[in-house]
């Protein structure tokens, strides 16, 4: 295997990483408005996640960077291309930590209560977007000979990409759920079990459409193994649910992202960005990817930092791994 082939593989096992826990940070964001009656449940939904969502965007980072170094081609005509809708996922990312830091900074209800919307919206729009930019990176843009997007921000929002951003928003949302019943005791891990059955009936429908058309479209063998793995680990994340086994089901709703991922990458290799005008111009893992001696450098620097950061961010979600509810809150805190 070549050095490109592998740092395809690396970048996309960066993206599933990150949208293994960015999914439920988002899904979590977006429950403060679905599953929280008032403000004390806010908090609590709020501080599960609370010691862990900027190491998660770590991954975001991470994999953004190595998009850069290993394939300044692909990370050039996405971003240049892609321009608005990555702009309008900075600036809620940007948004929401602010939120988070500064919703408890003062007393007033307005004052949280729109933090508490920020959060929402900020969790919401991204976990949709996701979606719409990674089902337009594998149906393929219109890119010409020069390797340049040519289209415009309407040619994004085609029906198959709509439909992706559908399924990654329900599928976060639903990721989301089962760790809140994960993380929570008493009323509230009870209505996240019930919300997350209704989440996930609906996830398994538009997530069915979705997969089933891209295998259709771009699929192969190995793409129809991670779609069968996706559906399998989906309904069995549901029937953990209903039998009160949340550690399962939050581990197998991780499956379904992973296997998600997965198939949108097999689907792409060896593309990393296919042009819709002529497959001649597309971007493959070939004509996009840095020198050798570029990408064996960064091989070396990834063998040595990737451990490094696993570890700690396994000890921060080993030390804040116990539940917490209502009676954990302080009441000046909900203030």
């Amino acid at each position: 295997m070549e050095l490109h082939d592998v740092w395809f593989v690396l970048i996309a096992v960066l993206w599933t990483g990150y949208f293994f826990l960015e999914g439920f940070d988002f899904g979590v964001g977006i429950l403060t408005k679905l599953l929280a009656r008032n403000r004390l449940e806010k908090r609590v939904l709020i501080n599960t996640i609370g010691p862990v969502w900027d190491g998660n965007e770590v991954w975001l980072l991470t994999a953004g960077g190595a998009t850069f170094a290993a394939f300044p081609e692909w990370y050039a005509t996405l971003f240049s291309g892609f321009y608005l809708p990555l702009l309008v996922i900075l600036v809620c990312l940007i948004v929401r930590g602010v939120a988070f830091e500064y919703r408890a900074k003062r007393p007033e209800e307005n004052w949280q209560r729109n933090w508490e919307t920020a959060i929402f919206w900020t969790s919401l729009i991204p976990a949709f977007l996701w979606g719409v930019a990674f089902a337009n990176i594998v149906r393929g843009v219109e890119i010409d000979a020069d390797l340049e997007y040519v289209g415009g921000l309407l040619d994004l929002l085609n029906p198959y990409a709509l439909l992706g951003g559908l399924v990654t928003l329900t599928l976060f949302t639903f990721h989301g759920t089962v760790f809140t019943a994960l993380k929570t005791v008493g009323e509230i891990r009870e209505r996240a079990r019930g919300l997350a059955l209704r989440l996930g009936l609906a996830t398994a429908v538009v997530a069915a459409g979705f997969l089933l058309w891209t295998q259709a479209d771009s699929g192969d063998g190995k793409s129809l193994v991670a779609l069968v793995v996706a559906v399998a680990a989906l309904v069995a994340a549901l029937v953990a649910n209903q039998a009160g086994r949340e550690g399962w089901s939050f581990a197998l709703s991780g499956v379904t992202i992973v296997a998600v991922v997965a198939m949108l990458f097999l689907s792409l290799f060896p593309n990393v960005m296919p042009s819709s005008l002529d497959e001649n111009w597309s971007l493959t893992v070939t004509n996009a990817s840095s020198s050798p001696y570029t990408l064996k450098i960064m091989t070396w620097c990834a063998a040595i930092a990737t451990p490094i950061v696993l570890l700690y961010q396994g000890w921060t979600y080993w030390v804040f791994r116990k539940r917490i509810g209502t009676q954990h809150i302080a009441v000046d805190a909900t203030h």
